[in-house]
């Protein structure tokens, strides 16, 4: 197995305003025209402060996972939902050809979560929205398959898969066989410290994985998020948000 670590994210914004945000474009770090990798196009790792509102905005062509980690959100959309998320009741939009949403931070402490920007398999499709109710918030121990093509509680409209899972300090994690034959991955640490292929990865880094085999070790309590994609198959990269921000 090939493992190269990411470069940080660009950061932006400031928590104590309300929010902030890093951005992982993980083909900035792989070189080539696209700031994405097949159907990932972009991962945001946002800290939000208490109380705060972002605001009503449009989405176009982004398939987007909403992966709280602490605290809970309202979400409002234009396509009626009105809906509660949490650690635990996560969201898959799909903004199509319109789409806009909004998010009300509910608790007194502030909400972490990541924004998953996937890319459709084709532009304008029909806007639509899905929750499921998971019943923890981590997976110990085990793979969790969050989102996929089909065969998972979330569905995404992409060659992409979004598993999950919390392993503790000193254990190990074998890799998942890779969902398709030319699949290839990411690996996002949330929190903690673990090395895989020989890479150390701590909170809020990532790296890139080709190839089968291979696992994760943990250096302390660790909670990751593995992305895969297909580069070979059909993709939209002219998303408002995770469409290749090298060719604008």
């Amino acid at each position: 197995m090939n493992v190269i670590k990411l470069r940080r994210g660009d950061r932006m914004g400031n928590p104590a305003r309300g929010f902030a945000v890093e951005i992982i474009r993980p083909g900035l770090s792989l070189g080539g025209g696209d700031s994405g990798l097949g159907a990932i196009g972009r991962i945001d790792r946002a800290t939000v402060a208490p109380g705060h509102v972002i605001g009503m905005h449009p989405h176009r062509d982004d398939e987007i996972l909403t992966y709280v980690r602490a605290g809970r959100m309202l979400h409002r959309d234009t396509v009626g939902n009105v809906q509660e998320i949490t650690a635990t009741r996560l969201m898959m939009m799909g903004a199509g050809h319109t789409f806009q949403h909004e998010e009300r931070m509910l608790d007194p402490d502030p909400v972490e979560a990541l924004q998953i920007f996937l890319r459709p398999r084709a532009a304008d499709l029909d806007p639509q929205v899905r929750f499921h109710e998971f019943g923890q918030a981590v997976s110990h121990g085990v793979w969790r398959l969050i989102a996929a093509p089909e065969g998972a509680s979330l569905q995404v409209r992409a060659q992409a898969w979004v598993s999950d899972a919390h392993i503790p300090v000193g254990s190990a994690l074998p890799l998942p066989p890779p969902p398709a034959p030319e699949a290839v991955r990411l690996l996002y640490v949330f929190g903690g410290a673990v090395e895989v292929g020989g890479i150390a990865l701590r909170a809020g880094e990532a790296a890139y994985l080709k190839g089968d085999g291979g696992g994760v070790e943990a250096r302390s309590d660790a909670d990751l998020v593995l992305l895969a994609t297909d580069p070979g198959a059909p993709v939209f990269r002219g998303g408002m948000f995770s469409g290749n921000a090298l060719a604008r």
